[in-house]
């Protein structure tokens, strides 16, 4: 084989297309043909007076609330949306060379499709857009988180059948009615897993007196969190610290009063999942009750969600069996 040979059959085969499903809690990254390859935190750990970029992912999540003054660990994405572009386009740009470095310089750049909030306005696709490309992509493209979701669990999206999926990330909340390759209605609420875990963290200071880090709340929501009532409690042991000694403390806590903890962020969901079923056409709400609600997302395996929602509409709702996947894989 010439060089020349050589060059042109390693560009060919290193040109592929690549999924990004840029969550605020997780980021996703998926490759045509190989699936998702990457699901990490979407959290980077800087050096604050230079903004050096020192670790992204697990080993910037370990970083957080462990780092002296000099160094931060942040989230660049809230509720779904970047908040800070420089910080976002270096996590791009680190979870590309991860899931698929490039090894020699001609080798063309990847086609980036990236999920947004179906509310997402135009400045903030923009800030999205521009961030992929100058993290690495060699075009990008944009689809709404619903839409992904919803081919990522199989639905019949192109079919004149109504479907309905609820995802539920880490910040944002997408409600969406979808028929013939589009969505019909939607809602998009910037409120979800994250939170569950605010709840969880406030539940505890104003009922019990002692306050806990993100990183308990969201090992609390996982393990005994629950919407909908048990049929046997669970408990858990945590520790933090006790607001009136300022010394740690530990404590029991149950699945009844994380039920009660969770009460006014799944009042808010359950009302955006009423509000677009009111305004969907009579036809499509026929199709939905005979095909059920799908649920995505990681705030979706909170138990009892979905037993939570059949009780509140009557239609009967499932989790996806890749709900966390489904829209990287979308």
């Amino acid at each position: 084989m010439s060089f020349f040979d050589f060059i042109q059959s390693a560009s060919s085969s290193s040109s592929y297309d690549m999924a990004i499903d840029l969550g605020t809690a997780n980021t996703l990254v998926g490759i045509s043909g190989q699936g998702v390859v990457i699901n990490e935190p979407s959290v980077v750990a800087i050096e604050r007076s230079t903004h050096r970029v020192l670790a992204v992912g697990h080993e910037a999540k370990n970083m957080i609330n462990h780092t002296p003054d000099t160094f931060s660990a942040e989230h660049p994405l809230h509720d779904g949306v970047v908040s800070d572009y420089d910080i976002t386009e270096a996590m791009i740009s680190a979870f590309i060379n991860k899931a698929a470095p490039r090894r020699y310089p001609w080798q063309p750049k990847p086609r980036i499709v990236v999920c947004i909030p179906c509310g997402a306005t135009s400045v903030e696709k923009r800030a999205v857009f521009e961030a992929t490309i100058q993290a690495g992509a060699r075009q990008a493209y944009l689809i709404e988180e619903p839409m992904a979701a919803a081919m990522g669990a199989d639905l019949p999206v192109t079919e004149p059948t109504g479907s309905m999926v609820v995802d539920i990330g880490g910040g944002t909340t997408e409600v969406a009615v979808i028929s013939l390759g589009g969505i019909v209605t939607s809602s998009s609420l910037r409120l979800a897993g994250n939170r569950m875990d605010e709840a969880i963290a406030m539940h505890l200071r104003d009922l019990l007196g002692i306050k806990i880090g993100e990183r308990t709340a969201e090992q609390m929501k996982m393990q005994i969190g629950c919407v909908f009532p048990k049929e046997e409690e669970t408990t858990i042991e945590i520790k933090g610290r006790c607001l009136m000694t300022g010394l740690p403390k530990t404590i029991t806590v149950t699945s009844t009063e994380m039920l009660e903890a969770f009460e006014e962020p799944v009042e808010r969901i359950l009302e955006a999942v009423h509000g677009v079923l009111e305004r969907t056409p009579p036809e499509l709400v026929a199709d939905i009750a005979n095909n059920g609600i799908v649920m995505t997302g990681g705030g979706s395996l909170v138990d009892g969600f979905d037993k939570l929602i059949t009780a509140r509409t009557g239609i009967h709702t499932v989790v996806a069996e890749n709900a966390i996947s489904c829209v990287a894989i979308g």
